[in-house]
């Protein structure tokens, strides 16, 4: 049975009334970064009409503290890049549109502004040479086969718990040499981190501080360990053994623990969903595909602007400063909303379709630009190449069969459940 028509109307029809209440709220009341558009995929009209009418928009209508909105792309890049203007420090408030909530405000590089953010992302950085994404790619490879060779035929399952959460942990746990049969926990925490109040994966804040205190104290056994021993090739070693990072204090080694955790998992897990999705809802470019694999290399970056599975970054001003015409003081919150100036027009043609043969499709904002661009953008590519290479090889088509279900947050953009059917 084909039930996928109705999911069309539903979202057709979830458009309109988005679309309206968009254009009839006056833009003072706008609030872009509020959960529930991100959740209920509404988003859209909201930063079309910002694009369109106030690129550069302070919001004091939400329950945060007041920020600004910047939704086109050649002001994110302008933000992106001047990091001396513009700054990531987790005392200042973070990367992300809250605060850092009290207690959970652990300094990672990302959220650190020069010189200390580019010594200890240096550390890392051998992880991700293209000699030891060869050697990595034979693993994801295999990987991929395994689970793939696994998945039903003829009945619906969870793509993201079946492929995506799956093949993303096992490389969190190779890329931190992690007690295999406990990756999971990888997951959980990436999940927990990034959870806000209302998304329902934590009851309490309690309860959420419970549980980044089990990853504390797990990942600082397995850190002792690594620095009492000869190093080795992963994330928890290499920050080990070099001088930039060996005598972090806990709170640094808790924060860049958890930003490679979340980047290792939300972009690549949220745009493997997000491509399925993707070719499901644009059936010819799925033809295409199929009829062209050599594709796979522009249909990646594709996807990845399409989800813009990290919705945007959040930037602090030292200084009084002017964007688009808006006079920006110093302390002011300045969110980057890639996931808009993904869709800008000016920079892209026909944005808000899904063409698999764009081209320059590595233009997109997904990565960030400047010093904080994804160090392991490369991986993320590799992991999603891969995996749709296998994908080609099994199944004529993996048929998304009722709607997505996203989670609650405009930061991470991604989706708890999406219920597919591989015909036998």
């Amino acid at each position: 049975m084909n039930i996928q028509a109705p999911v069309k109307v539903d979202k057709a029809e979830r458009m309109r009334r988005a679309r309206e209440e968009a254009y009839a709220t006056p833009l003072s009341q706008f609030h872009p970064g509020a959960p529930r558009l991100f959740q209920d995929d509404t988003l859209w009209p909201w930063f079309e009409r910002l694009r369109n009418e106030e690129p550069v928009h302070y919001c004091t209508n939400a329950p945060i503290e007041p920020y600004w909105s910047v939704v086109k792309y050649n002001d994110i890049m302008h933000v992106d890049t001047n990091h001396g203007t513009f700054s990531s420090d987790s005392t200042l408030g973070g990367i992300s549109i809250r605060d850092v909530p009290p207690g959970y405000d652990y300094p990672s590089f990302i959220a650190m502004d020069q010189p200390r953010h580019s010594s200890q992302r240096k550390t890392v950085s051998p992880m991700f040479t293209p000699t030891h994404l060869d050697e990595l790619a034979k693993l994801i490879r295999q990987r991929s086969q395994t689970v793939l060779d696994n998945l039903p035929r003829n009945e619906t399952f969870n793509f993201v718990e079946r492929v995506s959460i799956e093949l993303t942990t096992q490389m969190l746990a190779t890329l931190f040499d992690f007690p295999w049969e406990e990756r999971r926990k990888l997951t959980r925490w990436s999940d927990v981190s990034t959870a806000l109040p209302k998304s329902g994966i934590v009851a309490s804040a309690e309860e959420r501080r419970r549980e980044m205190d089990e990853c504390y104290a797990y990942m600082s056994k397995l850190w002792n360990e690594r620095v009492n021993s000869a190093p080795r090739n992963d994330l928890l070693s290499l920050m080990a053994h070099n001088d930039a990072t060996r005598h972090m204090d806990p709170d640094n080694l808790m924060g860049n623990i958890i930003l490679l955790i979340v980047g290792g998992n939300d972009t690549t897990r949220n745009t493997m969903t997000g491509s399925v999705l993707a070719l499901n809802e644009n059936p010819e470019q799925y033809d295409k595909l199929r009829a062209n694999p050599e594709l796979i290399d522009s249909m990646v970056p594709e996807v990845i602007r399409w989800q813009t599975p990290l919705a945007h970054m959040r930037r602090t001003a030292l200084q009084d400063t002017e964007i688009g015409g808006k006079q920006i003081r110093k302390g002011d919150r300045v969110v980057m909303w890639y996931v808009s100036g993904n869709r800008d027009d000016e920079m892209f043609d026909r944005p808000n379709e899904f063409i698999i043969d764009r081209p320059r499709p590595r233009t997109h904002l997904s990565f960030g630009f400047g010093i904080h661009r994804c160090v392991g953008m490369r991986l993320a590519e590799l992991q999603l190449k891969i995996v749709w290479e296998e994908m080609l090889k099994r199944f004529d088509r993996i048929e998304v069969v009722g709607e997505p279900k996203r989670i609650y947050s405009s930061f991470i953009k991604g989706y708890e459940t999406l219920p597919v059917r591989i015909p036998g």
